[in-house]
């Protein structure tokens, strides 16, 4: 039986890799960012992953998201992104949650059973949520800041939340995290300025005002981003 794994093995060694089979990851949010960080993960070989997603794939989703096709309309992502993961690695212990992180929900996931937790969600409570839980945990956790409404991915990012500058999110993020007493937290931004953005007919989801214009390329390069840092760091080849 072949190898699927020996490209990066070639590149990383047997260590790392075994580093990696063995570790558990979650991800928050499925979408245009985190379908790219699920995906990433999956082919290097993680060996756990746990998808946490309430939302169905719909017909604006098909310009960015992995979960995204014809064939998939009003599929839960969360579930279409599992089946994808089992396609890529069967050996991936790949399992969905149709769960829309909240503050009132958050007692209702064990987050202490994970070695990193990547964090695409979209509205600022239920983020600063996640981040204070795990930082209260000492588990490891990641977050994508903002990628609606940008056009460059070059300016991309993986950086302390300390060092983050011109991006409207992460600035709100900055600021609630300093009055929980956590200074420091890594997260994938950009600095290039949002566009302006225009009028859609979409409803916005729970706890968003509006809709955020987004192409492929900026989100996808966020993914790719956060399951770097988290795959070095696993493996312990740095990050």
């Amino acid at each position: 039986m072949g190898d699927q794994f020996i490209r990066t093995r070639m590149l990383i060694g047997d260590e790392p890799l075994e580093r990696l089979r063995n570790a558990r990851v979650a991800v928050f949010g499925v979408g245009g960012v985190g379908g790219y960080a699920v995906e990433a993960l999956a082919r290097s070989g993680v060996g756990t992953l746990h998808l946490y997603d309430d939302d169905t794939v719909s017909e604006s989703n098909l310009n960015r998201q992995l979960a995204a096709l014809h064939s998939t309309l009003g599929q839960p992502k969360a579930e279409v992104m599992v089946r994808r993961v089992q396609d890529i690695n069967p050996h991936c212990q790949a399992e969905a949650f149709r769960t829309f992180y909240l503050p009132q929900n958050a007692d209702t996931v064990d987050l202490a059973q994970y070695d990193y937790v990547v964090d695409c969600i979209d509205t600022v409570t239920a983020k600063l949520e996640l981040v204070t839980r795990c930082n209260a945990l000492q588990v490891k956790i990641i977050s994508a800041m903002g990628t609606g409404n940008k056009f460059d991915p070059s300016a991309l990012a993986a950086t302390d939340i300390s060092k983050t500058q011109g991006c409207p999110l992460a600035r709100v993020v900055r600021k609630e995290l300093r009055k929980r007493g956590i200074p420091h937290h890594k997260v994938v931004f950009s600095p290039e300025q949002p566009r302006s953005a225009g009028e859609g007919d979409e409803t916005p989801p729970p706890g968003r005002r509006s809709i955020p214009a987004s192409a492929m390329w900026v989100p996808a390069a966020a993914g790719l981003l956060l399951a770097q840092a988290v795959i070095l760091e696993l493996a312990g080849c740095g990050g």
